[in-house]
């Protein structure tokens, strides 16, 4: 049964100690946060430089922040300016918010806490009560617009709260959890409409997952798109002769971009469930006209008006994934001559650790740069981008198959960031390969979720014994301008900032400064308090610049510890918010 939220801020009479501390906190610092200001959509789409008001801080995905008061000459110098306890266990990928030198932040437990981005002190906390049976996983971001902090829940909640006190303004449930629907990230606002796609569609849920279109003022749903195509149609054909309700998966679970010039979001999605195609009923391929088994909208990026929720084109990376190698990951927005012609990128890379950009435009296929060394790709047609798969890699009942990467992929849910500055992205990516056996289902028995696939995670055969890399990525030929290598697999997202400066963190505790040009490492915090498995950024608060990451374990990435046994993490896995800044 769901319990009551709470809010204990400024302006909640309560007794607890959450609210003495939260009003103790507002009176010494002198109310900073009343001179708060609405985030327009203007600001959205040319955020001040110190702030980071939206996942990648930017709608074309960059992850890049242009402060420099930090940079390659003076990092060596950078110290822990101050830290924040969060709520231990669960995972949190956390990716900050900062907007006027307000720092929000979501916890795993859902509790939610604004923080003065210069010193720390509490000023407001709400807590959103999950309810029985919900694990406490925070969302990996989440949205401001207007005075509104729009924050989504694991238990497929969208809720609005007041960037001010922390009041709720609204709560609108978009599925039923109890059905395993969820959120694992936040949401973003694209000309005034709140676009969130679900995920928990692993779960057996029949007709996969959707993404939804909301009212920023109300929290009513405009539209809605299924991520798992349907009806009569070359894309409703695509899954091998299933009914609709025997189609499962399509979880668009991470946050999307946006072009306000076309306005169209581009959001991708993941994979289908099960994994093994043999038990999704994927393979064999059916012999019907019409009918293939490429599982559209699958492994895509789909391009949609936030105003209508038309779906304008498509776009399919890897058809019929039986691996868990989705390209569910972020979509950047680069504009860079390819070919002799000025084009308007889209640039993508899912777990095969494939770099890969489409014309964001038409949709048309452009280039692909391989990483991580991989076996599952034999080849990439020049023209049209399509991928031969190597068959010895597909899963089948009763055997093992040996696969180059896995999952959790050679790159995972951590960001890929690009600098305009150095015209190159920065990809944090793993080397390993798996066994992979398929866990079919005995005769009679009925799929209720899982991928159905057991991966044995192994190192790479070739490899020199650093699992975890930095690639930096030029992107105006694809060539790689150098590769920064360690044992400990790099779990963060990537920070490029305008003072030539690439932050990233790793499974080992440490958060590492590289030089944007040449990869050398310039600075490292030290063993901090877990592993570094979230979304580092940069902002600006009372004039001096800071950087802030989140330390955390168990969220996905920690399926790689197999492969480094000597690496130890605190049993309780603490969560902690660190914030850096230069002496004054």
């Amino acid at each position: 049964m769901k319990g009551t939220r709470k809010l204990l801020g400024l302006l909640a009479v309560a007794a607890s100690s959450a609210s003495l501390l939260a009003v103790q906190a507002a009176i010494a610092q002198d109310n900073s946060i009343d001179n708060l200001t609405p985030v327009t959509d203007e600001m959205l789409i040319d955020p001040p430089d110190g702030d980071w008001l939206m996942w990648r801080r930017t709608y074309d995905g960059w992850g890049y922040s242009p402060l420099e008061e930090i940079n390659r000459d003076n990092v060596g110098d950078l110290q822990l300016a101050w830290a924040w306890g969060m709520s231990p266990g669960g995972r949190s990928q956390e990716t900050p918010l900062v907007h006027d030198g307000i720092l929000y932040l979501q916890n795993s437990t859902h509790l939610i806490q604004a923080l003065d981005g210069a010193t720390g002190e509490l000023i407001w906390e709400y807590e959103y009560e999950l309810p029985e049976g919900v694990n406490p996983s925070g969302q990996r971001s989440k949205a401001i617009y207007e005075d509104k902090l729009i924050i989504a829940t694991r238990d497929a909640h969208l809720l609005a709260l007041d960037a001010k006190t922390g009041q709720l303004i609204w709560d609108k449930q978009v599925a039923n959890s109890d059905y395993g629907y969820s959120f694992s990230s936040g949401p973003i606002v694209a000309n005034g409409v709140v676009v969130q796609g679900m995920t928990g569609c692993g779960g057996g849920q029949p007709g996969g997952c959707f993404i939804t279109g909301h009212d920023v003022e109300t929290g009513e749903e405009m539209w809605r798109v299924n991520t798992i195509a349907r009806g009569d149609s070359p894309e409703g054909n695509s899954w091998n002769g299933l009914p609709v309700e025997s189609r499962h998966g399509g979880s668009a679970w991470i946050s999307g971009s946006y072009d306000p010039e076309q306005n169209l979001i581009f959001a991708g999605v993941g994979q289908p469930y099960p994994w093994v195609a043999e038990i999704s009923g994927l393979l064999p391929e059916s012999s019907e006209d019409g009918v293939t088994n490429d599982a559209l909208y699958t492994n895509s990026t789909l391009a949609i008006d936030p105003q209508t929720g038309n779906l304008e084109w498509y776009h399919q990376y890897l058809p019929n994934d039986s691996l868990d190698l989705d390209y569910a990951y972020e979509r950047m927005l680069i504009d860079l001559p390819f070919d002799g012609d000025d084009r308007q990128m889209l640039v993508t890379t899912g777990k095969l650790g494939i770099i890969e950009a489409i014309d964001r435009v038409s949709g048309e296929w452009l280039w692909a740069q391989e990483t991580v060394p991989q076996n599952v790709v034999a080849s990439i047609d020049e023209e049209t981008g399509e991928k031969t798969i190597n068959p010895e890699t597909i899963p089948r009942i009763g055997e093992t198959t040996f696969n180059c990467p896995a999952d959790p992929g050679g790159r995972a849910w951590q960001a890929t960031a690009y600098s305009p500055r150095t015209q190159m992205l920065y990809l944090p990516t793993v080397e390993f390969c798996s066994n992979t056996t398929p866990n079919p289902l005995d005769p009679g028995e009925i799929y209720t979720g899982g991928g159905m696939a057991t991966f044995a995670r192994v190192p790479h055969p070739d490899g020199d014994g650093n699992i975890g890399q930095v690639r930096a990525i030029d992107m105006t030929d694809q060539s790689e301008a150098w590769q920064y290598r360690q044992r400990p697999p790099v779990t963060s997202s990537t920070l490029p900032t305008g003072g030539g400066v690439v932050f990233v963190g790793s499974l080992d505790r440490k958060f590492l400064a590289l030089d944007d040009e040449t990869g050398e490492v310039l600075w490292s915090s030290g063993s901090l308090s877990n592993s570094l498995e979230s979304f580092p950024i940069s902002y600006e608060a009372d004039g001096k610049q800071y950087v802030a990451v989140v330390a955390n374990w168990a969220s996905g990435l920690g399926r790689l510890a197999s492969l480094t046994p000597d690496i130890r993490l605190p049993p309780d896995n603490p969560a902690t918010l660190y914030v850096f800044a230069l002496p004054d």
